[in-house]
């Protein structure tokens, strides 16, 4: 099955539950490892971090530091090295509107499932960080339009997020969900709500396919699955949660070998060598090595 073939499998199944209002949670990944993993184990959907890949990939601050290019490339990658319909974030479209127009373009021949667009201010600042600026609702109306009118797929699905919260409060950041929805956006994402009263106003208030962003010490409460559905959400991602247990993994690691000099006694769980093997394919290259050898 091609990379398009498979993409278009991928986009109808992801979108047939959203507008369905299935409920979707979807764990962030940032490298193949974290998606070969997370794809083994059957999820709906995965959340391409912009955080995650930009200090994966960089190692610098989600602060507009990464171009079009830098994350497209990794969308690929990370889309061809799974069979889970992707969620992947692309900030503000990196630019204007003919930049917003390009970067649908290249996230759909990605193969991505849905795209993520914000209404910061270019160059943006990472979510649930203080400082946040958004340009007009006017000016996102028009990115979300020119994305619909980009997209060839129509199972490709635009998330238009808001950091109108932050910039703005609640009541406008509500009000630029439904103009993104009425624009043609299938997915809103109303970024950093403050308590679980305004995950219900978002809810009560805007009737579109609703994403919470579950970050561990953000300024969102973490809510449970039972909870984020009442209150009329259909989707929550977990950007954050997978990077951050690796980096305390690696942290305690790398501290117990400085300590010791070695990797005896750790108190660090390590996935044995035989299973690193198997997630990341070795068996193939082994059955095609013995197939081909011309060893007796």
């Amino acid at each position: 099955m091609s990379i398009f073939s498979s993409a278009t499998e991928k986009r109808r199944n992801l979108a047939g539950r959203i507008k369905s209002r299935e409920f979707v949670t979807a764990p962030g990944v940032y490298d193949m490892i974290s998606t070969r993993i997370a794809d083994s184990q059957d999820h709906p959907a995965l959340y391409m971090t912009g955080y995650g890949v930009v200090a994966s990939h960089l190692g610098v601050p989600d602060a507009g530091i990464a171009s079009f290019r830098d994350m497209v490339g990794r969308a690929r990658t990370i889309c061809e090295g799974s069979r889970t319909p992707v969620i992947a974030d692309a900030d503000t479209g990196y630019g204007g509107l003919l930049n917003v127009r390009e970067t649908v373009r290249g996230y759909e021949a990605a193969g991505v499932a849905v795209i993520q667009i914000e209404d910061q201010i270019f160059p943006k600042k990472c979510g649930h960080t203080p400082g946040r600026e958004v340009i007009t609702a006017d000016e996102m109306v028009k990115k979300i339009k020119v994305a619909v009118e980009a997209r060839e797929d129509p199972n490709f699905l635009i998330m238009a997020r808001t950091d109108a919260r932050e910039a703005c409060g609640i009541e406008e950041a509500i009000s630029r969900g439904r103009q993104y929805h009425d624009a043609g956006a299938d997915i809103i994402f109303v970024e950093s709500p403050e308590s679980e009263a305004e995950f219900a106003e978002i809810g009560k208030n805007i009737d579109a396919p609703l994403l919470a962003n579950m970050v561990e010490h953000g300024r969102s409460p973490i809510l449970p699955t039972e909870k984020l559905k009442t209150l009329g959400f259909c989707i929550a991602i977990y950007p954050g949660t997978a990077m951050a247990a690796a980096a305390a993994a690696l942290k305690s690691s790398y501290e117990h070998i400085k300590k010791t000099g070695s990797t005896i006694g750790s108190p660090t769980p390590l996935l044995p060598i035989p299973a690193l093997h198997e997630l990341m394919g070795f068996e193939d290259v082994w059955a095609f090595d013995k197939r081909w050898s011309d060893k007796s």
